[in-house]
């Protein structure tokens, strides 16, 4: 029992005491280490005073422990714990680091230096005046020693030893030190001064020292302080104000602030602007937000790291989470932006919760600038959030009435594939892509949905790749926007890897040769190229039957081939796609009987209607067409001609297109050739996404264009190598379910094709091409003529039922 009264108390003493830390030395009692709570990671700092010099310095430190316990305030330094005995006192704070040590070793320029000075500055000035304003206290220790600065930035008010209560009338305190003493005001040797000492007058005068130490370094005498030369031109009359001779002149802390705040003062910055914003950012109103976020992203290169990820971006994540889409999508900029100074952990637990709440934002311009963003970012989430939280909200875009939101949904689709999981990439995305393939109204999204196709077929499984890679692209080449037929050309062109000879021989080589007679030129072009490769790599397997095994050793293979990515597929072939978006463009823009018009023997008329599968050699078909130059993005280019009534050439009225499951919802029908696009109604266009949300393609500078691009190149021909190394790899099991649903129909409409020579649904949808192969049940002159009577028929038809509508309605006849 006696051992239980007679226990050292300091060790119950909750925290580990570490290394010391240097900046106290020879100015204050306390001894600074770092220091960690028992049993958990939770970082501390820990001031340690014992009795082995002098008692009366433990009394002291007991003293500061017991001010530091009351007062609360954002810029005095937190206390957590402490523990006092006959011998020592322990005093467990928030981690903080002497500002004479953080000043030596701040890694920063110049300009965020200032910066955080100028914060700092204020940051002890606002502790000052609380202290003495509304605490009635005197702190009579202010000096660089006393100042202490935390993980984010912020300077903090220590060193409360001598703290003494206002209008005490007690003498000055004795310090501890002589090294403490230059800080003396002069009247406290000048006793006829002392009648014109004010509550504030000691520490202002010690703020004006702490001033001067900042841009100057360690106050030795007292004669230092008329030098003025270091400091900032701004800071100079309020410096000199608080180190006058008379007591009576210096400013209170209170009009320190308020004079440094004004315009063109030491404490009007952005750096200061933005923090005081963002303290107060639930209080402003959704324009001042506006506004605000949309000038931070290009003032945070300015600001000190340290004071911005960890003051600003919690803020901004705050306003996000309780502020909802009233703070729109200006706010995801700068937070992108601060997320990517934190490291892998911080960002795990600050950063992911707050995007996986973002992709079930119903907010549109939200989703569509988080997509937008999503390179930033993707590396840091994880496969199972992908899979578990964040795949089912992003599928919802792919069926949104909004057409940039569809594109930009594809987009993400080529960065989330590599963390999906086998049933979300193989099954539930390849769905969405052929729906998106058959039945979208934007020929810019069926465009990118066959670039994406090609790009994430590295990660499909082996024997989904098979069924639907070949469906996929030989149904891109029907599409009549001709970049999206380029589209497939290319794509079968950058999978070649992946496809048996067989099939090549069998599917791929008799879809593609009815392209060389294409109406569009680079169709042609890129069909020649194609289709000189995939015989070359026949011909050598011809020449030397041992290189089959070898030539589709990737069939197989499930891991990623850095040749169908980087600078394979996405260099060349989308730098292929831009150059024929902006050719076409060029000609439908171009004046009839122009040189450029005349090369392509009236492919123009074709080009400018893209939904047209008529061939541009009909010349009544041309005179119905109505050119469009808008991005293949989405837009005019896919709008139906006059004579269909509003039907894209049967896109829609084909059940083999887009085999989903009847619970899908479907997308709104395209608008009339006459519409203008519809206007979302959520303020979509003042979002200040611009004019260009439905580009298809952006051009990169390592793209190249098509008359760039050489089969003979072993860098831009997937042919050109074959490989000298035989590559054994194990079969991959058979999936456990029948991915290949949505493709079925296409795959046995091409396989009929290839086995017949017929159309097999293909020619009935989008004509001839320019070149049919024939097929069973008539010549190709004997299908164009039949479908042009069919269509003449149900413009006949609609003209007479718009014939029937016009007139004006009399008040109160019925609508029929």
């Amino acid at each position: 029992m006696w051992s239980f009264f007679s226990r050292d108390p300091a060790k119950d003493f909750a925290f580990d005491i570490g290394e010391p830390v240097k900046g106290l030395e020879n100015r204050s009692f306390w001894r600074l280490h770092k220091g960690r709570r028992k049993g958990t990671t939770q970082d501390v700092s820990v001031f340690v005073c014992d009795a082995k010099d002098s008692s009366a310095q433990l009394e002291l430190a007991k003293t500061a422990v017991k001010r530091l316990k009351t007062l609360r305030h954002p810029g005095v330094v937190t206390y957590i714990d402490s523990t006092e005995t006959d011998k020592l006192v322990y005093l467990a704070t928030e981690p903080v680091t002497p500002l004479e040590e953080w000043l030596e070793n701040c890694s920063v320029t110049a300009k965020q230096r200032d910066l955080a000075i100028s914060w700092g500055l204020l940051q002890i000035t606002k502790a000052l005046s609380f202290l003495i304003n509304d605490g009635k206290l005197q702190h009579n220790n202010i000096c660089m020693s006393s100042v202490f600065v935390d993980a984010a930035g912020e300077w903090k008010l220590g060193g409360l030893e001598y703290v003494s209560s206002e209008g005490a009338g007690s003498a000055p305190p004795q310090k501890a030190f002589p090294q403490l003493q230059v800080y003396d005001p002069p009247e406290w040797s000048d006793p006829s001064k002392q009648r014109l000492t004010t509550a504030w007058s000691n520490d202002t005068w010690g703020l004006g020292c702490l001033m001067f130490e900042v841009f100057n370094g360690q106050l030795m005498k007292k004669t230092a302080l008329k030098s003025t030369a270091k400091l900032p031109q701004s800071l100079t009359p309020l410096y000199t104000d608080l180190v006058s001779g008379n007591p009576a002149g210096r400013p209170n802390p209170a009009e320190v602030v308020e004079r440094g705040r004004k315009p063109g003062g030491f404490f009007h910055n952005n750096l200061i602007q933005s923090l005081l914003f963002v303290e107060e950012i639930q209080i402003k109103d959704a324009a001042e937000k506006s506004r605000f976020f949309s000038q931070l992203p290009g003032m945070l290169d300015q600001f000190p790291p340290d004071l911005a990820k960890n003051k600003i971006l919690p803020q901004l994540i705050t306003a996000f989470e309780f502020g909802g889409s009233g703070s729109g999508s200006t706010i995801l900029a700068p937070m992108f932006k601060l997320g990517g100074l934190l490291s892998e952990e911080e960002y795990q637990r600050r950063m992911v919760p707050c995007l996986v709440k973002l992709f079930s934002s119903p907010d549109r311009a939200t989703r569509v600038k988080l997509l937008q963003q999503l390179e930033t970012f993707v590396d840091h989430l994880q496969p199972a959030t992908v899979n578990d939280q964040i795949f089912s909200h992003v599928v919802t875009g792919f069926l949104d009435t909004s057409p940039a939101l569809r594109e930009h949904t594809v987009r993400a689709s080529l960065l989330l594939a590599p963390k999906l999981n086998y049933n979300n990439l193989n099954v539930e995305l390849l769905k969405y892509f052929a729906r998106l393939q058959a039945k979208d109204d934007q020929g810019g999204i069926r465009t990118n949905t066959t670039v994406c196709m090609g790009k994430i077929a590295q990660y499909l499984h082996p024997s989904v790749r098979q069924k639907v890679l070949i469906s996929a692209f030989l149904r891109a080449t029907k599409d009549p926007f001709p970049p999206a037929r380029v589209s497939g050309v290319l794509g079968l062109a950058a999978t070649q890897q992946y496809y048996s000879l067989s099939d090549v021989a069998s599917r791929v080589l008799p879809s593609l040769c009815p392209l060389t007679l294409d109406p569009d030129k680079e169709v042609r072009q890129h069909c020649f190229r194609t289709v000189r490769g995939f015989l070359g790599k026949l011909e050598k397997v011809s020449e030397d039957p041992s290189l089959r095994e070898e030539l589709e050793a990737d069939i197989n293979s499930q891991t990623p081939s850095a040749a169908n990515s980087g600078s394979g597929w996405a260099g060349w072939a989308m730098g292929a796609l831009t150059t024929v978006y902006k050719t076409t463009t060029q000609r439908a823009k171009a004046k009839p009987g122009t040189t450029e018009n005349q090369e392509s023997a009236g492919s123009s008329a074709a080009v400018g209607s893209a939904n047209s599968a008529e061939p541009a050699k009909n010349k009544d078909a041309q005179s119905r067409q109505t050119p469009a130059t808008q991005s293949f993005g989405g837009g005019a280019e896919d709008t139906p001609p006059a004579d269909t009534g509003g039907a894209a050439d049967g896109w829609d009225d084909d059940d083999d297109w887009g085999a989903l499951e009847d619970t899908t919802p479907t997308l709104a029908p395209a608008p009339a050739p006459s519409a203008a696009p519809p206007t979302p109604s959520d303020g979509w266009d003042s979002a200040g996404w611009g004019g260009d949300e439905f580009s298809a393609v952006p051009t990169t500078a390592d793209t190249k264009s098509a008359a760039e691009i050489r089969w003979a190149d072993a860098g831009d021909d997937p042919f050109a190598a074959v490989p000298t190394k035989r590559l054994n790899q194990p079969k991959p099991a058979a999936p456990t379910s029948d991915v290949s649903a949505a493709w079925s129909a296409d795959s046995a409409d091409i396989s009929a094709a290839a086995a017949g020579g017929g159309g097999g649904g293909w020619d009935d949808d989008w004509g001839d091409m320019g070149g049919g192969t024939g097929g069973t049940g008539g010549s190709a002159q004997d299908k164009k003529q039949a479908m042009q009577e069919r269509r003449q028929q149900r413009q006949k038809e609609l003209e007479a039922k718009r014939a029937a509508k016009k007139g004006p309605m009399k008040l109160g006849a019925k609508k029929l």
